[in-house]
């Protein structure tokens, strides 16, 4: 049985197809060669750098060539890539770094002024490396990546002393239900064989038996197999996974060309590229998008999409069923998952066939057990945890006592349980009931209300605050703040709130709909009644409970 690395299997991808594009982001085009060479020389200057096996290269980068380059460049020297959520204000980032014992940033040249409060205090980190952009050029602290990047060593492909192993890792961090970022630690091994082991079944794409094989089956002077649109970050799961089953195919990653997502722009890059697939994050993407559609009757020819998938947010069958009658040819696939927890469940939808809203077919690896660790049986009442087996995470770094919240041996076998809750249908499929916890998931990014809490308590006006998420079109949910005033305090308004939020914490975690009430009514233990506090808040916004 082949122990993988993907190093191996993409290198020796770049060595059959060199000329055929890796990547592609706007008019920007890096060939599988130019994709091996650059990668050969960040990893040589990585391992030079006083790093050692397995030490952690954070990719602090927007999407573009230079992020699966990083990741690339780690695994061909044996270390260990750490995504970082370039939305992180500078305490969450030092939270981050530190947490990971990050020794090499990658970052783009225009987070600098972010990263200089902290950089005194990340003492583990060894070197900096900046990606230079228009009017934002490399510190005087960083090396330039682009001239670490044109100097390939002359021994190619590049090994570190200390070798390449399938149990090298990828530390995938994740907001979780737990607050803190939580890095889950993915062997490479067993993350390729969950991601499909080079193989897309849906399509007759074959998984392979090595890497050489995995080369092989490519035609040289062909075109790319597959080439995919990745719209969401890279530094988040499902973008990431994604780029890497079309890289592990031979295929071509495109992302967008701009940062900020614009669903016309998305529509002529894949007509422009002939995209085979999209990859998108539930409402927050395919709501503007079949708005763009609908407002663009004609405009973009989208019989060459084979097919639009997401994972890790809610996608409504009104918006599949509207997003095929203009792909008619493409198959939505809708993934129930997890960054500690792939494959939990899947639904498949073609036009005049779209899945129910949060209806999914339960992975050939998966179960769905009460709590006290009994199966729940189809047609059952009960309800419980949806669980995975297989190929699983390590568990989550520098934390045992959450690992073993997670990931739980059941009947003799270890599980991850990542907390969401189901029925079982009479016919196998679950009815998905969400997380246990109070974590907000708003358009994939997921908000742990204490903390957004701690920051509204910080105003001045606000005498205690919670967090709620309320329903939203778009994202799934959106975050809203029900907060108790200060006696006399003056009345601040929502866009006051979501700017002191804002001061921080990323962004996204600013609340968007406002809430005052006389008292929040925690109980004596200091305890808030989650549910209590959603339901008068979604009263006083006028919302279906």
């Amino acid at each position: 049985m082949t122990a993988w690395m993907f190093a191996d299997v993409w290198e020796a991808i770049a060595g059959r197809t060199p000329d055929r594009p890796a990547q592609i982001q706007g008019e920007r085009v890096v060939t599988w060669g130019q994709f091996d060479a650059r990668a050969d020389a960040l990893a040589a200057a990585l391992a030079t750098a006083r790093l050692e096996r397995q030490s952690k290269v954070a990719a602090y980068l927007y999407n573009g060539p230079e992020y699966l380059e990083t990741y690339f460049a780690a695994f061909k020297a044996g270390l260990a890539p750490v995504n970082t959520n370039y939305r992180y204000g500078a305490e969450e980032l030092f939270y981050l770094f530190d947490n990971a014992d990050a020794e090499a940033v990658v970052f783009h040249a225009s987070f600098a002024e972010t990263l200089e409060p902290i950089r005194p205090r990340l003492t583990k980190v060894k070197t900096w490396i900046a990606v230079a952009e228009p009017g934002h050029a490399a510190p005087a602290w960083a090396a330039d990546y682009e001239t670490i990047v044109a100097r390939p060593p002359a021994e190619r492909p590049y090994r570190a002393p200390w070798g390449r192993s399938p149990d090298d890792l990828l530390l995938l961090y994740t907001g979780g239900t737990t607050g803190m970022p939580k890095g889950v630690m993915w062997r490479q091994d067993d993350l390729f064989n969950v991601i499909g082991s080079g193989g897309y079944a849906a399509f007759a794409i074959e998984p392979v038996a090595s890497p050489e094989a995995a080369a092989a089956r490519l035609d040289p002077a062909g075109p790319s197999p597959w080439t995919s649109l990745v719209a969401p970050p890279l530094m988040h799961g499902t973008g990431q996974f994604s780029a890497f089953i079309t890289l592990n195919l031979g295929g071509t990653v495109a992302t967008l060309p701009s940062r900020h997502f614009n669903p016309v722009e998305l529509w002529d890059e894949v007509v422009r590229l002939k995209a085979d697939g999209v990859v998108i994050v539930g409402l927050a993407f395919s709501t503007p998008m079949l708005e763009a559609l609908q407002a663009n009757p004609g405009r973009w020819d989208l019989s060459h999409v084979r097919s639009m998938s997401s994972s890790g947010s809610m996608w409504s069958q009104d918006n599949k069923k509207g997003l095929l009658s203009f792909c008619r040819n493409a198959m939505i696939f809708d993934s129930l998952g997890s960054s500690e927890a792939v494959g939990l469940g899947a639904s498949a939808s073609t036009a005049g066939a779209e899945a129910q809203t949060a209806a999914f077919m339960l992975g050939p690896t998966c179960a769905v057990f009460t709590e006290d660790g009994r199966r729940v049986e189809p047609g059952s009442p009960e309800r419980g945890q949806v669980a995975v087996s297989g190929f699983l995470p390590a568990g989550y770094y520098k934390d045992p006592e959450k690992s073993a919240k997670t990931f739980k041996v059941i009947e003799g076998v270890r599980w991850s349980v990542p907390g969401d809750w189901a029925e079982v249908n009479p016919d196998g499929s679950l009815k998905l009931l969400g997380r246990g916890s109070q974590c907000i998931n708003t358009g994939g990014e997921k908000v742990f209300p204490e903390e957004v809490e701690e920051a509204l308590k910080t105003h001045p006006a606000v005498r205690d605050a919670v967090v709620v998420g309320v329903p939203d079109k778009r994202f799934g949910e959106r975050i809203c703040a029900v907060v108790e005033l200060e006696e006399g305090a003056e009345a601040p308004d929502l866009p006051e709130m979501a700017e002191h939020v804002r001061a921080h914490l990323a962004h996204y975690k600013a609340p968007r709909e406002l809430v005052l009430v006389e008292s929040i009514g925690r109980a004596p233990n200091g305890k808030v009644d989650y549910k209590g506090v959603k339901a008068r808040a979604l009263e006083a916004l006028g919302a279906p409970a």
